[in-house]
């Protein structure tokens, strides 16, 4: 029986190229930036995996790869997935979670710091020869120890940022999610809240629900009414849940003091949004987990995944709504 034929549509580090070709016999996206689709269609017909990452697994993909048994994300999300049409097909779809958790929490508190003291904002003025000897209040920021953080989603990233919180900067830790995390507050005195309370409550609310029908817009105009007026708010999580034209507006408004973003509406984000030119609001390009050891892990996860699954044994990360 030959190797299982598959197709790797973005950049991998050579040794996880070399365990897949162990096991497969692939083809490769080689070109500069991320592969079209047009491109992608050409070469899935006889592939029975595939490894990447955002690409949207819809019926016009499903339809041009009628023997593919396998989607391998490098990525936790996975709304790139169309679950019915795939489910319909018995075709397995895997993530990567666990691996990017501390990368993801740590790019949180970096916002959360960048923002409540205005980093950016204050290395520009800098920069621009601004700094004056009689400056003073116009340079405050805000103070993160022993704030208050909402953590909306206390999934395994909400985890990690709720640990740091408690631990790291003596910060009064509440959280909302679907479920009650009972260890969760015994071992970090986190406190269960519910929605607007949560809102109501934090000094600084983070964003870590995945995208769903439940989530889309998850926060909008009615939330950031009942923020604080000196409230950050930080989005790791998908650009979707929020608003995006509710939180321009709360932020032209001064309803809130600021905002951290990794992710947005429409990515990449286009150059005329008005959140590129508001000195409150800290941007980075959906970076979360983007260091060179976890992307490492997050492509070989992928791939342990892509492999075991075409060999017919269970895969470590099949999402669960595919999982049965």
């Amino acid at each position: 029986m030959g190797k299982h034929k598959v197709y790797i549509a973005q950049k991998i580090p050579k040794k996880v190229e070399d365990y897949i070709a162990n096991f497969c016999d692939y083809e490769k996206w080689e070109g500069e930036g991320p592969i079209p689709r047009s491109e992608l269609l050409k070469k899935i017909h006889d592939k029975e995996g595939l490894l990447l990452a955002g690409i949207s697994i819809d019926e016009e993909l499903l339809h041009r790869a009628p023997k593919l048994k396998v989607v391998s994300n490098v990525s936790v999300g996975y709304n790139n997935f169309d679950l019915k049409a795939m489910k319909t097909r018995n075709i397995i779809g895997t993530n990567t979670p666990r691996v990017l958790d501390d990368s993801v929490a740590d790019l949180i508190f970096a916002l959360m710091l960048s923002t409540a003291r205005r980093i950016t904002e204050l290395d520009r003025y800098m920069k621009d020869g601004r700094w004056k000897l009689q400056d003073n209040e116009n340079l405050f920021g805000l103070d993160i120890h022993h704030a208050t953080v909402g953590i909306i989603g206390m999934g395994r990233i909400g985890e990690a940022v709720a640990k740091r919180a408690k631990f790291g900067f003596d910060m009064e830790v509440l959280y909302y999610n679907r479920n009650r995390k009972y260890e969760i507050e015994e071992s970090l005195g986190a406190k269960y809240c519910d929605f607007e309370e949560l809102l109501k409550q934090s000094d600084f609310i983070v964003l870590m629900t995945p995208l769903n029908n439940d989530t889309y817009h998850l926060i909008g105009s009615k939330e950031f009414d009942l923020m604080k007026r000196k409230a950050i708010f930080i989005n790791a999580s998908r650009g979707q849940t929020v608003d995006e034209k509710a939180l321009i507006e709360a932020l032209e408004n001064k309803k809130i003091f600021g905002a951290g973003l990794d992710v947005y509406d429409k990515e990449p984000i286009e150059p005329n949004n008005p959140l590129l030119k508001m000195s409150n609001v800290v941007t980075v390009p959906h970076i979360g987990s983007a260091t060179e050891k976890t992307r490492s892990e997050m492509a070989m996860l992928a791939a342990t995944n892509l492999v075991r699954a075409l060999s017919g044994e269970k895969a470590p990360n099949v999402v669960p709504e595919l999982d049965e």
